[in-house]
């Protein structure tokens, strides 16, 4: 009787804790859902209603208020942490996606995350490292050093006496970044219901890839590597080294690289001002030329100045890795411009992705690309763009839309997205360096020996060695 009873107690103790383990599922997956319900509401009360608005007026013909709104736009997602704060500072430098009004104020937004209190941390460096986390350290500054969209960055001591920097995963930003990337689906959606010049279509696509493999901190720590050993070479450039057992998928650690913000050194001399930038340009295009590999996320916050004029990379999240034909097609669009040749033209643009290309369609791309291409084609000491105006590009952006706009649209390739952006990016660094360089030299430099071939071989190496097997 006495053995029956502690089966039968035995049997629902064991009931419980499977039905207590099922209700923590589902109580988990019920949060989560609650917390995209709930992202979903803050996102559209900010955006969605907004972008209602403006096009509301503009459908009616009233176009007057399109600075108010893309302003109130701005001050909107400003106050929010998360990928629909990064997309907008993307999508800002790509070319004709948004009205110029629109750019210009999402080009300002700036991570505005409130930092995880101590108490939080605490908890979640004990689920990544254990409970004894604090242990594997000698120090752990409580504040954070830096708040970025996707994480916040914490000053650490290692027990050897290096000092390294903790970028910890805000919670529960996998579905944040579904809410965000549904909401943004959303949001083109509307645009695309009064203005045909660019299908959003792949853009959404590539950010939303790019996006999901950013939450992936062994990812950024394998980019890490490619990024120390393909810039080895660069005497201007320092790339932190990730620590691998004090990683893991939400927390990556790193050696900590001193410096100053970009802005902090705009008004050194010249001379100064012009190594920042020639570090810059090759730190974006050695990997690209050599490797078929680009960091698609030129922000501010995603590198630091040292003394000496020489740059650190700090983040690796959003990089790209490109077949090696379109690498050719960037530098034989170079050759058509250099050469007026309009086969050659249509070659690298079907290369890159773009169909069903009429001529008029190629002049009007020829506009943008003449643009970027412009200071590599004049072999001459020149900033980057000779009369600044504001945004780099805004203006010959806003005649391109115009005109894209008047002949139906075009859909840009996936792969345009993070390459247009890193060259937009760059030119507004540049541009508030004011530098002033001979940009043709340097290309040359770069392209000298390019040989589709060699720079496959050498991808496929340098992939294999970190681990990495797909190419977006």
């Amino acid at each position: 009787m006495a053995k029956a009873k502690a089966k039968d107690k035995a049997k629902g103790n064991a009931k419980g804790k499977a039905k207590g383990k099922n209700g923590a599922k589902n109580q988990t997956e019920n949060d989560r859902f609650s917390r995209r319900v709930k992202r979903y509401a803050q996102v559209g009360a900010a955006a969605g209603e907004l972008a209602v608005r403006f096009v509301g007026r503009r459908i009616l013909g009233s176009e007057h208020n399109k600075g108010k709104y893309a302003a109130e736009l701005r001050s909107a997602l400003g106050g929010l942490k998360g990928p629909l704060m990064k997309t907008a500072q993307i999508l800002a430098t790509v070319p004709d996606i948004l009205p110029p009004e629109f750019t210009t104020e999402l080009a300002q937004l700036q991570s505005n995350a409130p930092p995880m209190g101590w108490a939080f941390v605490r908890r979640r460096m004990s689920s990544e490292l254990g409970s004894d986390w604090q242990g594997k350290f000698a120090t752990f500054e409580q504040d954070s050093a830096a708040a970025a969209s996707l994480g916040q960055v914490h000053r650490a001591t290692a027990l050897d006496g290096r000092i390294l920097a903790c970028k910890l995963q805000y919670p529960d930003m996998a579905s944040t970044v579904e809410a965000d990337l549904n909401q943004l689906k959303f949001i083109f959606s509307i645009f695309r219901r009064y203005d045909k010049a660019i299908d959003p279509s792949n853009i959404h696509a590539e950010l939303s890839e790019r996006l999901r493999e950013e939450l992936d901190y062994v990812r950024e720590s394998q980019n890490m590597q490619l990024y120390r050993m393909m810039l080895k070479d660069e005497p201007g450039v320092h790339v932190p080294k990730p620590i691998d057992d004090l990683s893991t998928n939400r927390l990556l650690t790193m050696d900590w690289l001193e410096g100053a913000r970009l802005l902090d050194v705009i008004d050194q001399p010249l001379k100064k001002r012009n190594a920042i930038a020639l570090n810059m340009f090759r730190a974006w295009y050695v990997p690209f030329y050599n490797y078929g590999i680009i960091h698609g996320d030129p922000h501010l916050g995603n590198y630091t100045v040292c003394n000496d004029g020489k740059i650190n990379l700090l983040d690796f999240g959003c990089v790209r890795i490109f077949c090696p034909s379109f690498v050719r097609s960037v530098i034989d669009l170079y050759w058509a411009l250099e050469k007026n040749d309009t086969a050659l033209a249509v070659h690298a643009y079907e290369t890159w992705g773009f169909k069903n290309l009429k001529h008029e369609m190629i002049d009007i791309l020829n506009q943008w690309a003449r643009f970027l291409y412009g200071p590599l084609l004049e072999d001459r000491v020149r900033p980057i763009q000779e009369e600044p105006t504001g945004i780099y590009g805004a203006e010959v952006a806003s005649k391109v839309h115009s005109e894209l706009r008047r002949l139906g649209g075009v859909m840009p390739p996936r792969e345009f997205v993070l390459m247009d952006r890193a060259a937009v990016g760059l030119g507004s660094v540049f541009m508030h360096l004011k530098a002033e360089i001979n940009w043709h030299q340097m290309f040359h430099e770069l392209i000298a020996d390019f040989e589709e071939g060699a720079l496959a071989q050498r991808q496929k190496r340098l992939l294999k060695a970190v681990g990495i097997s797909d190419i977006a």
